[in-house]
């Protein structure tokens, strides 16, 4: 896989997950607002580098954010662009793949529930459910494509070629298997601030 510096003056595609998970949005702001706002400020200044969001990422991120308190003269450098479903090539041994893994992980869940059951005489009813809906969302949602939104964000990513910023470990487990470069969040405004370097010219 390409270093993700070597992405410079080309394409980066962006999640939620910069902007609205607490643990890696730090670097950008306390809220999701600001953390939206100071990265559309650092934009500004990255002129090799081109920010994609899919439409429907967008409107996801809508939901944590208040749209009076950014800017609607830097929201020129967020270009807002679905990817071409009908177009672009995936390989079909990964539609094999998942579909495996969506069987094992319901399996996973029936187990769940199948424990959860088995302990009534034990345990209080609700602490069951929140255990229960821990393991749950453990068992089916952790580490897979469970959205349109996540599958928005690889085929936008691997149509233009880009680097995928995320924190979601589904969608880095399935940028792999498609050959998309990625880069977690932590290291996203380092590889920023680097681009911006790289394009000042230097003094003779």
């Amino acid at each position: 896989m390409e270093s993700p510096l070597q992405h410079c003056a080309r394409k980066v595609v962006l999640d939620t997950s910069l902007f609205v998970n607490p643990d890696v949005r730090f670097s950008f702001g306390v809220t999701p607002t600001e953390a939206l706002g100071n990265f559309l400020s650092l934009a500004r200044n990255a002129s090799g580098l081109e920010f994609y969001m899919p439409p429907s990422t967008f409107r996801e991120l809508l939901n944590f954010v208040n749209e009076q308190n950014i800017s609607g003269e830097l929201l020129v450098y967020l270009r807002l662009q679905p990817p071409k479903r009908h177009e672009i090539a995936v390989p079909g041994y990964l539609l094999y793949e998942l579909i495996e893994e969506i069987r094992e992980r319901v399996n996973k869940g029936l187990r769940v529930a199948e424990t959860g059951v088995r302990s009534t005489e034990k345990r209080r009813i609700d602490e069951i459910i929140q255990d229960m809906r821990k393991k749950y969302r453990e068992a089916l949602r952790e580490g897979i494509i469970d959205s349109s939104e996540d599958v928005d964000l690889l085929l936008l990513a691997r149509e233009l070629n880009a680097l995928l910023v995320t924190a979601d470990q589904g969608l880095i487990k399935w940028a792999e298997k498609l050959g998309i470069a990625w880069l977690i969040p932590e290291r996203f405004r380092d590889f920023v601030e680097a681009a911006i370097r790289r394009a000042v010219p230097t003094e003779d």
